[in-house]
């Protein structure tokens, strides 16, 4: 695990003993803090016992504490925590701020942070790969992966690819990337910004406030709040050191990258590069490993290929925004089916906003629709008037219904646009179903739609 003396003899609250507080707890002791630390869940508790203070920081008296150190998940206009350590002067960081506070006694290294609302954790895997083909060690954590506090130092000349949500950077005060990025910002998670989008825009600038100006900075260029950050960022500056995603550069090479296909992958690439070259990957080594990638679970992932009909379960879009990327990659080619539309779309969940947004500029490369959950309803009401529309309720019988229409050329796509709440206990889930379904309709086994992930042929 990562410890640093900067700990020792200090004392820290963690509040939340999942896997990043439980992490944030281990290093804490083991770098010599006095630690009081608290989760509701009694199992979360047992591990600890005897080796802390076990009590709730809400209760405790925090006079002479140097941090309260809270899970991402704990919303901060809300809690009370927030309030509380306010009134004795401590601060409310988490694990990545720790990380931060940290770095001073690791071996020299670098740090990459990678923020967005949509294609963070494949552009945080992207860079971590580029890395590792390249024979530099990397290591990947933050928002993705294991806790980065629990995993082992790097060497030196290594580099840690941190994945870092709004909430985390809202947690954070120290942490200087080496270098650094905003993908995109549209409307997301506003509840925990009391529903104001100026608040969440401000949280993810805030992870360029924290570095140098010597340090490095690339934005996407899709969305006019991330090109409004750059222009801000391009102005404190000196040349060189900021840059916005130009992914003409990189267009003709995607149909070579079997997991990093649609537009939205183009710019997750394209910053991904921007990224290693800052710190020293050269060309022959990035064009390499991008052919070599292979894509994240739930993301555009390839499930398989049946009878000339390709399965992509892209169980993690949840919002509009991120489903119209998946439903711009297959657009109709005169090569395939005459040029006729060959998306089947698999859409619906629980809702988090009303209308198809930028999916509607998309609606030509749909064949046919197939609605699911306890949004399937309104999204019938809205593509009826432009496409074929199944109303199946579930998964299950979306795919079912789906393999009997689509035809050799085709992509049944499952990038529902909605959270999985109201079906499953999260987008995984609906994914690990799908999945399933595709295997059990289609006969092909896990070794096969392994391979095909892969880029390989059966």
């Amino acid at each position: 695990m990562i410890t640093s003396s900067a700990f020792a003899g200090k004392k820290y609250a963690v509040l939340g003993l999942a896997r990043s507080g439980a992490a944030a707890v281990e290093s804490l002791l083991a770098s010599g803090a006095e630690v009081l630390a608290w989760d509701r869940q009694e199992n979360a508790r047992e591990p600890f016992e005897g080796r802390v203070t076990l009590a709730d920081p809400l209760e405790a008296d925090l006079t002479g504490f140097d941090g309260v150190v809270v899970s991402p998940g704990v919303p901060l206009n809300t809690h009370p925590i927030a309030p509380h350590a306010e009134r004795f002067g401590v601060p409310v960081i988490g694990d990545i701020e720790l990380f931060a506070l940290a770095r001073a006694a690791l071996p020299l290294h670098k740090v990459v942070g990678i923020t967005g609302t949509n294609g963070k954790s494949t552009t945080t895997a992207l860079v971590h790969h580029i890395l590792k083909e390249a024979g530099i060690p990397a290591l990947m954590g933050g928002n993705i992966g294991l806790p980065i506090l629990g995993q082992e130092p790097l060497p030196e000349g290594g580099v840690y690819v941190l994945e870092l949500s709004s909430y985390q950077i809202d947690l954070t005060r120290s942490l200087a990337c080496d270098a650094a990025a905003l993908l995109n910002i549209t409307p997301d998670h506003l509840d925990r910004y009391d529903g104001n989008f100026e608040k969440y825009a401000f949280s993810k600038g805030r992870l360029f406030s924290m570095q140098s100006v010597s340090q490095f900075a690339v934005f996407g260029n899709g969305d006019p709040t991330t090109r409004a950050i750059y222009e801000v960022e391009r102005q404190r500056r000196p040349s060189g050191k900021v840059a916005i995603a130009d992914e003409s550069e990189l267009e003709a090479m995607q149909a070579d990258w079997l997991g990093l296909q649609g537009p939205h992958n183009l710019e997750n690439a394209t910053v991904a590069v921007a990224l290693v070259e800052a710190l020293g990957v050269g060309r022959s080594q990035w064009e390499a490993a991008l052919k070599a990638f292979s894509g994240l679970p739930h993301r555009m992932e390839r499930v398989t290929e049946h009878e000339g009909v390709l399965f992509i379960n892209d169980s993690k879009a949840t919002n509009p925004d991120s489903t119209a990327p998946a439903l711009a990659a297959y657009p109709p080619d005169p090569a395939i089916n005459s040029g006729a539309p060959r998306i089947h779309w698999i859409v619906g969940g629980l809702p988090k906003e009303d209308g198809l947004g930028p999916c509607e500029q998309h609606l030509g490369n749909i064949a046919h629709a197939y609605t699911i959950g306890e949004a399937g309803p309104r999204f019938a009401e809205l593509l009826e008037p432009h496409v074929p529309v199944t109303r199946a309720e579930l998964l299950c019988e979306a795919v079912r219904a789906a393999m009997e229409n689509a035809r050799a050329g085709d992509v049944i796509l499952l990038s529902p646009a909605c959270a999985s709440f109201d079906q499953f206990r999260d987008y995984e889930r609906r994914g690990e179903h799908f999945r399933q379904v595709v295997g059990a309709l289609t006969g092909a086994s896990e070794e096969i739609q392994a391979a095909l992930a892969q880029g390989g042929s059966v």
